[in-house]
C-alpha cells in the first residue's frame, strides 16, 4: 500500500537527575559531596534512506519516545545517557510542523537526517555545588525534560521524468513499456490509484526514473478527483511529459487544462522542461495523423511526439528527447 502522508508524535528523552552523595573513605569521617551528573535524553532523529518508497509503517505506529537518562552515581559517576530513536523515511519526505504548517527539513537525499526532537539535559550532581561557604551541598540539579512535538511527514517521489495526463490517457501503459515498472492497466478512468516510479534504462544514457501519477482532471488543484493528492509527486521532476490521447476532440484545449492544473498547484512547475505525448496512434489511420499533425498547434513552440505503447511507435524517438533534455538539464 502506498501512503505518501502521515501524522506522529515524538518525545525525546527527559534527562536524568543530578546525584546527592557524599565520600564515605576509610578513616575519612567527613567526605566531600560527589553527586554524579544526570544522563542526558535520547534524541529523536529522522533520516532518509533509498530503500524505502512509502510511509506506510506510520500508519501502524504513531508515537515514538527516545529513552530517558540514568541518575547520577555516586563517587563522580555520571548517568547513563539515555538510547536514542532513528526514524527511517523515503528520501524525498518532508517533515512539517503540525500546529503551523511550516516546512522544518526537505530530506531529498539519501542518509540526510535531522535531529526532530532534542533529549533534555542531564542535572548536575550535588558535587558542582560545593564552594567554600558551603563544602557540603545536599541538593542538586534535576534533569531537564526532552522536547515533544506533533510532526506532518509529506512524501514527494523523487524522479526526472514526470507523466502528467487525464485519467485513461495511457500512463501507465506508457512506463510499463519504457520501463521495468508493473503497474496495474485497465481501459477504465482511475486505474492508478497511487503513483508509479519506474526506472529508464536506454542505450548509453544512465538510468532515469520517471513517475506516473493518477490522472489529473479539470480543478485537480482544488481538490477535485485524485489529482490534488498526487501533484506534489511531480514537483521534483526535471521533465512533464504531458500524455494526450490522439483521439481527443481538442487536443490543444486537453493541453492547456493540464498546463492550468500544474500551474495553479505551483508555479514552480511551469519553469519545468515540457515534452508533449500524442498517445494512442494505433488507433487512428494515417491520413487523421496527418490530419492532426497540420493543426496550428503543432507549429508553436512545444515538442510534440505521435506515440504508440501498444506498438511502440516514436517510443525510441521519445527516450531520445528524454535522455536530450535531462543531458541539458545536467
Amino acid at each position: 500500500m502506498f501512503i505518501d502522508q502521515a501524522e506522529i508524535e515524538v518525545k525525546a528523552g527527559n534527562g536524568g537527575d543530578g546525584a546527592v552523595t557524599f565520600r564515605r573513605e576509610k578513616y575519612v569521617p567527613k567526605g566531600g559531596p560527589s553527586g554524579g551528573n544526570g544522563g542526558k535524553g535520547g534524541d529523536v532523529i529522522i533520516q532518509a534512506f533509498s530503500n524505502l518508497n512509502t510511509l506506510l509503517d506510520f500508519k501502524y505506529k504513531r508515537r515514538y519516545f527516545a529513552g530517558n537518562g540514568a541518575l547520577g552515581g555516586n563517587s563522580l559517576k555520571d548517568g547513563r545517557n539515555g538510547a536514542n530513536v532513528l526514524i527511517k523515511v523515503p528520501v524525498g519526505t518532508i517533515v512539517k510542523d503540525f500546529e503551523n504548517g511550516k516546512n522544518i527539513a526537505d530530506l531529498d537525499k539519501e542518509g540526510k537526517k535531522i535531529v526532530i526532537a532534542k533529549g533534555g539535559r542531564g542535572g548536575k550532581g550535588n558535587s558542582n555545588f560545593a564552594t567554600s561557604t558551603n563544602q557540603a551541598p545536599r541538593f542538586a540539579e534535576k534533569g531537564k525534560p526532552g522536547e515533544f512535538k506533533k510532526i506532518i511527514l509529506e512524501l514527494k517521489l523523487i524522479a526526472d521524468v514526470g507523466i502528467v495526463g487525464f485519467p485513461n490517457a495511457g500512463k501507465s501503459t506508457l512506463i510499463s513499456v519504457i520501463s521495468s515498472a508493473k503497474p496495474k492497466i485497465a481501459d477504465y478512468p482511475f486505474t492508478t490509484l497511487e503513483p508509479n516510479l519506474g526506472i529508464v534504462h536506454y542505450k548509453d544514457f544512465k538510468s532515469f526514473t520517471v513517475a506516473d501519477i493518477p490522472g489529473i482532471i479539470e480543478g485537480a488543484h482544488k481538490g477535485k478527483g485524485l489529482g490534488l493528492k498526487f501533484l506534489r509527486h511531480i514537483e521534483r521532476t526535471k521533465i512533464l511529459l504531458f500524455l494526450i490521447e490522439i483521439t481527443s476532440q481538442d487536443i490543444e484545449r486537453d493541453f492547456n487544462i493540464l498546463l492550468n492544473e500544474t500551474k495553479q498547484y505551483s508555479k514552480k512547475l511551469t519553469e519545468h522542461k515540457k515534452i508533449i505525448a500524442l498517445s494512442k496512434s494505433d488507433l487512428v489511420d494515417e491520413q487523421t495523423i496527418k490530419k492532426i499533425s497540420r493543426q496550428k498547434f503543432f507549429k508553436g513552440k512545444n515538442t510534440i511526439l505521435i506515440i504508440s505503447s501498444a506498438t511502440r511507435q516514436g517510443i525510441d524517438t521519445l527516450l531520445e528527447k528524454l535522455c536530450e533534455l535531462l543531458n541539458e538539464h545536467n
